[in-house]
């Protein structure tokens, strides 16, 4: 038996993100139908992270056990014949019998994407935010520092009723807001990520944006616990899973 890391990207607007639903197509949906051709089975698949419907991968790790004796090089070319156009295997590896794609995780980074402009871009439709007012990069910056660091990001988690119990703690390695011309990318690097936390917190930067909230404030939003308390949830079509850390 080996177990096996696969590594892919992919377009998720075309996608109801990764995990497997009964009425909607998802990206974990048209792996495993592509894994089927090539190994006749689909063993029980792990995925590194949920991603909602809209939000694309730069880089999506799965694992899985199978007796299958295919090459890892052969099974990567195996595996794109048979994906569509939207979603690429990029590197196939075996791994230790106990490694999983989630819970060996020791980190993620996702980015967010703002086409800073008055004049919408075509080709960025579903893979930018489109948001037309002036964005000042450096105060986004400063504000978005005050998020590194081991704290509760209760306000900014989108809980319903099945998310209302756990540990609400995360700890930000690194946050970045930078300006290439008209696109602004935002970074977060974390040991975790909770529901929809990277686009809450977009929300609330473009508050700061705004002149809504002092960057200063961040702190105190974060420490009152309270999802109202902080911006809205960011759009998903500027999500992408950019790095995953083992």
């Amino acid at each position: 038996m080996r177990n096996l890391l696969v590594t892919m990207m992919y377009d998720g607007k075309g996608y109801h993100g990764w995990q497997i639903q009964n009425n909607a197509l998802t990206v974990q949906e048209v792996f495993q139908n592509a894994l089927r051709k090539v190994v006749s089975t689909v063993p029980d698949i792990k995925g590194c992270s949920r991603t909602d419907s809209g939000v694309h991968a730069n880089m999506y790790c799965v694992s899985f056990h199978t007796e299958h004796t295919i090459p890892c090089e052969r099974l990567t070319a195996a595996l794109n014949r048979f994906l569509p156009q939207s979603v690429a295997v990029t590197n196939v590896r075996e791994v230790a019998d106990d490694f999983h794609a989630r819970y060996s995780c020791i980190g993620k980074e996702y980015i967010y994407k703002i086409w800073n402009s008055e004049i919408r871009n075509p080709f960025l439709d579903g893979y930018a935010l489109h948001y037309w007012y002036s964005l000042d990069e450096t105060l986004l910056n400063r504000a978005a520092q005050y998020f590194i660091g081991c704290h509760d990001f209760t306000s900014f988690c989108t809980v319903d009723d099945s998310r209302r119990k756990g540990d609400f703690r995360r700890t930000v390695k690194a946050a970045s807001v930078v300006r290439d011309e008209n696109m602004v990318t935002i970074s977060i690097e974390a040991d975790g990520f909770l529901y929809n936390m990277v686009r809450i917190m977009v929300g609330t930067l473009l508050l700061v944006a705004q002149g809504k909230i002092d960057p200063e404030k961040i702190p105190d939003i974060i420490n009152k616990l309270d999802r109202s308390a902080a911006g809205p949830t960011a759009p998903p079509q500027g999500l992408y899973l950019n790095r995953v850390i083992y």
